[in-house]
Order: C-alpha cells, then structure tokens, then sequence
C-alpha cells in the first residue's frame, strides 16, 4: 500500500487535513455571503474522486451535497445532478449527529419529487412518435453528385467539426458553471470560475455550426479589392459592381478583356475590380478526385486553378463552382443553402438560397443525363455553388483551407408545413 501511495500523482493525492477544512470553511463562507462562485466551486469539490477520502467529518459532508443541491438553477436539465447530491446527503443522513425522521422524510419527497419531474421533462423532450405512423418515420434522402466525393462528403465534414469543436468547445470550468445561477449576482467579470456566457453554451449557436453539412476548400481561398499580395496558385480578375461583371486579364501593365485583346482604360485602383486568388493544395487527403486538372502543372496547384477557372461574379458576388449537385425530393424537402455562421469573421458574408427544384440556367449537357439511374426517380436536383462578397469595411479576405464557408441546411418544402396561431388551436 505504501508503493502504491507513493507513486500517486500529486494531484491524485487526498488534501491535507488542514487544507481540507480550510477550504470546506472557504466554500460555506461563500455560500453564506450567497457568492456566485459558490456553486461552480462547491460542485467542482465534491465531484472529485479524492473528495470521498478527505478528512471531513459526514456532517460537513453532508452540508455541502446540501447547499449544493440548493444552489442549482432551477431548470429541469439541471435536476439529474441535484438529484444526485440529494440522493448522496440522504445515504450520510444517518451517520450525522443530526439524522432525524422527519428530515429523512422531506429528503425523500425532494427525491421523489425531483425524479418524477426529470421524467415529464424526459417525456417532454423526447415525445414518443411510434404512434405517428412509418410515414411519419420516413427519412428524406439528400443524395450528393459531385467529381469530389471524399472530400466534399466525408473529408470536409470531419475538418468542420474539428474546426467547430476546437473554436467553442467549453472547459471543464465552463460546463459546470452552466449549472448555476445566483439570486444576488454582483459585478465579478475576473472571477473565471462564473464564467459560462459562451457561445458554444448556446444549443442553437452551435447546432447551426455541428449539424449542417458544410461545404469548404482544400486551399486558401484570397479575394480582394487590390492586386497586393496574391496568393501563388493563380489570381483571376473581375470588374464586378451591382448588375454588372466582366471578367478581365493582366497584361504588358494594362487590364484586358478576358475574351480578346481589347485594351480597357481600368485603372488598378478601380473601386470595383475584385482580385481572386488561390494557393496550392493544403489538404493533402482528398480521396477520389474526378475534376479535370491541367496537366502542364503539378497537381496541388492544378486543382485549385481548376477551381479558379470555374469562378464567375454575380454583381459583386464572386461565384465559386464547386461541382456539387444535390438530388432530393423537392415536393418534400428544399434545401437552405447560406454563408457558414462564423464567414463574417473573415471579412465576408455568403449569399443565402433556398434549393428547391432546378431552374434549367445551366447548359442543356448538364441536364441531358440527368435522371436515368433508377435512384433517381421521383428527384430533383440542384447545384451547391458559393456566392461570397467582401463586407463593406473589408479591402481583403483570406479563408485558410479546410475552413466552412457555405452551409447546407434541409428544410421542410412549403408545401408540407402550415404555420397556424396556437390561439386558434385552443379549445
């Protein structure tokens, strides 16, 4: 046993007597001054593994579960781990020089009560559906065409969520604050520990982020309103103002036409040309890739000139085609298609859409062989291009590769939904 003890991290090893009574005295002081970092920092305690082995008597023990158990917001999804303290403080009731049947007996209706509670909230939460019906229970499929299925499908949604949950992941100190209110809050905003106004605290915030499908690039992707600093793989040239684009080239120091020679009098500080530039691959695993590449370059660089060969402007929109087409059931689902939530952060917002059937704008070879596998009865299909525009105070914007910047997100076809008035559903 003494081998064992010895070779205990100091961090497993139990508090000192002395400091464990010092900080049990510390925690009741904060909960008699109703401190708001009572809660975090009482619960964070007691939840410890070495907590058990401290050198606390069960009468102080049983006073934290209790003031814990008290200091929970009261909100159903907090009651799992009040329950929890309440159930604890109960089983150390009898060893206290203070056991009495009659508190027993309102420790035991709180459980029960709270118990009853967690389960409407469950029922609640989680209505039982089974009684719908299977059409009820009938998923819609969206099924996804694209030269890049690897990346696009697969790849590009584990680099999301990797990129979501490194950006709004809380700490441990973060979650458990979340657990917590205080009637009589005061200003405290270094106090870490009551620290739980997060972004990623929020179900809603973050479920727009980790539920969507994303769409990203596997290089960076540079659009600027100045020819300064380009990224390496290649740079195309726009003239883009609202209703009307044209794309143009570089050449012996003056702007061309892109079609022909045609000098143009552009100055390189027109307010609207808008510079598209990309870099060499940065992603390195992309799987099957079925986009034709110039083969008088190497590929990481062929592949987003590929891409940059595939843009074109809307007005000031700089379209990016990514070669995604999406099959569904239009007369069921559409398809929302808008800039990634985070994409302001990086100098630009997405142009939004709402996919339903096709439009037939593209030329008649994408159409002419669409719709012959037997998967595709009964579907429509669309394409999934990026529409992004500098923000109005931005003169650039680069977006590191493996970054989301459009969002795709199912919606029920207008059709299939009615929004009615809950007054006119009231008996």
């Amino acid at each position: 046993m003494r081998s064992n003890a010895t070779a205990l991290d100091e961090r497993e090893r139990p508090m000192a007597p002395e400091d464990a009574r010092a900080h049990y005295n510390f925690l009741l002081t904060l909960c008699i001054r109703k401190a708001e970092s009572f809660g975090p920092l009482a619960y964070t305690f007691v939840k410890d593994h070495a907590f058990l082995r401290l050198d606390l008597t069960p009468e102080e023990r049983f006073n934290l579960y209790m003031a814990v158990a008290d200091a929970f917001t009261d909100e159903p999804k907090r009651y799992g781990h009040k329950l929890d303290c309440l159930q604890k403080a109960a089983e150390l009731l009898h060893d206290t020089r203070f056991a009495d049947a009659g508190l027993a007996r309102q420790l035991h209706q709180e459980i029960q009560r709270l118990r009853v509670e967690l389960d409407l909230y469950a029922s609640a939460m989680k209505p039982d559906r089974s009684a719908a019906g299977p059409a009820a229970a009938a998923r819609q499929r969206v099924i996804i065409e694209t030269d890049m299925p690897d990346y696009f499908c697969s790849i590009a949604q584990q680099r999301a969520s990797a990129y979501y949950q490194e950006k709004y992941r809380l700490t441990k100190e973060a979650k458990t604050a979340q657990h917590f209110s205080c009637p009589v809050r005061r200003f405290e905003p270094d106090t870490s520990v009551v620290h739980k106004e997060f972004p990623g605290a929020c179900a809603p915030f973050l479920s727009a982020r980790t539920a969507a499908w994303h769409v990203m690039l596997p290089f960076d992707l540079k659009i600027s309103r100045s020819p300064d600093d380009p990224l390496d793989a290649g740079v195309r040239i726009w003239y883009a103002k609202t209703g009307y684009s044209f794309p143009l080239r570089y050449e012996l120091g003056r702007l061309c036409s892109y079609y022909d020679d045609q000098v143009l009098d552009i100055g390189m500080n027109d307010p609207h040309l808008l510079f598209v530039s990309v870099s060499p691959l940065k992603e390195r695993n992309l799987g099957t890739v079925e986009r034709a590449v110039s083969p008088d370059v190497p590929f990481e660089v062929g592949l987003p000139r590929a891409f940059l060969e595939g843009t074109n402007t809307l007005g000031s929109y700089v379209q990016v085609g990514c070669n995604i087409k999406a099959w569904f059931d239009a007369e069921a689902v559409s398809l929302l298609i808008q800039g990634a939530p985070d994409l302001h952060e990086y100098g630009l917002q997405g142009g939004a859409g709402l996919l339903t059937r096709t439009y037939a704008s593209e030329k008649t070879a994408a159409y002419s062989g669409a719709g012959k596998q037997p998967w595709q009865e009964g579907l429509s299909f669309n394409f999934i291009n990026m529409h992004l525009q500098l923000l109005p105070d931005a003169e650039a914007s680069v977006v590191p590769a493996n970054t989301p910047i459009f969002s795709v997100y199912p919606v029920l076809a207008r059709g299939k939904y009615q929004l009615a008035d809950a007054r006119s559903l009231t008996v």
